[in-house]
């Protein structure tokens, strides 16, 4: 494998590898074993890297920011691609007919600077995304979405990998199929690497003020100052999973030092010193005492990556 990763080192254009990488440092859970190589990867390398895996049977997983997967306590074999800041321009393109502006952005870029940029700008429509800890990348996977909004009420289409055909494609919005916390790069071995955006002119003090709205309710309802990746479940279907949670008298529930948040129930913390081991299990503990009291299953919005011992 270390060959392997002196490969990578040696060809990739503007990327950067890293051999035994703890993936504690790109978790928002701040958990997780090492990867056997950890490839920061430049927009210019992501089709050569993925080649090169593929080609020597070298098994890959690509993350964005690390905030919605939960990474095994025996790390991740093989090679880890993130896009991540290396990927991560934004490009402000002509209005169209009806008035839209098109911003085009990597997918390495984080949804609060792409909030933020568009705010600059006077262009409304991304308020929503301004406190989501995730990447554009992972945002159109999973059809990100908080306080009214979603992806799929602004993206135009995207540009993806095609792992299947070698090839890029470009995706409708429709052609994406964007449902509550899905997208058909969930289906597809699809990976996005470029969004285009259609956003609308606005007044900046508005949205500066609808931004700071959304930053003190986060503040006021979310345990921020803790380890997490956010949600931890998908909300059921005519329920709120938090309420669920409660309900079943769940709030600091505990296993180790993982921790069902005292300040909203729906968020799994790391109350310092949680092992993934730990963090998975009361994910499931919480799953099946729900099921117990209520009859709803609750599934786990969190991607389990990786080994777990």
């Amino acid at each position: 494998m270390r060959e392997f990763g002196e490969k990578l080192k040696s060809e990739l254009k503007k990327s950067e590898v890293y051999f035994d990488e703890p993936m504690s440092r790109h978790t928002t859970f701040k958990v997780g074993g090492s990867a056997d190589i950890y490839v920061n990867v430049a927009m210019e390398d992501i089709s050569d890297v993925l080649d090169m895996c593929n080609k020597a049977g070298v098994p890959y997983t690509v993350i964005g920011n690390g905030s919605n997967i939960l990474v095994g306590d025996g790390g991740i074999r093989g090679v880890v691609v993130e896009l991540g800041n290396l990927c991560s321009r934004i490009t402000v393109m002509d209005a169209d007919e009806d008035g839209a502006v098109k911003v085009v952005a990597e997918a390495g870029t984080m949804l609060s600077a792409l909030s933020s940029f568009a705010m600059n700008r006077s262009l409304t429509g991304l308020e929503f995304a301004s406190g989501i800890p995730g990447t554009v990348g992972g945002a159109v996977t999973m059809n990100a979405g908080a306080y009214g909004g979603e992806i799929k009420d602004v993206i135009k289409d995207a540009v993806c990998i095609d792992l299947a055909a070698g090839s890029r494609v470009v995706l409708s919005c429709e052609q994406l199929k964007l449902g509550y916390r899905h997208s058909l790069i969930m289906e597809k071995p699809l990976i996005v690497c470029v969004a285009e955006f259609l956003l609308k002119h606005g007044d900046k003090a508005e949205i500066e003020a609808h931004i700071d709205d959304i930053r003190k309710k986060r503040i006021e309802k979310q345990p921020l100052n803790f380890p997490s990746a956010g949600s931890t479940f998908k909300r059921p279907e005519g329920y709120f999973a938090g309420k669920l949670i409660e309900d079943a008298g769940l709030k600091g529930f505990s296993v180790g030092q993982a921790e069902v948040s005292e300040k909203h129930a729906g968020f799994v913390i790391n109350k310092g010193g949680a092992t993934a081991a730990d963090i998975r299990s009361l994910i499931e503990a919480v799953s099946d005492r729900v099921y117990e009291a209520s009859g709803v299953r609750l599934e786990p919005e969190v991607r389990f990556v990786g080994e777990f011992l």
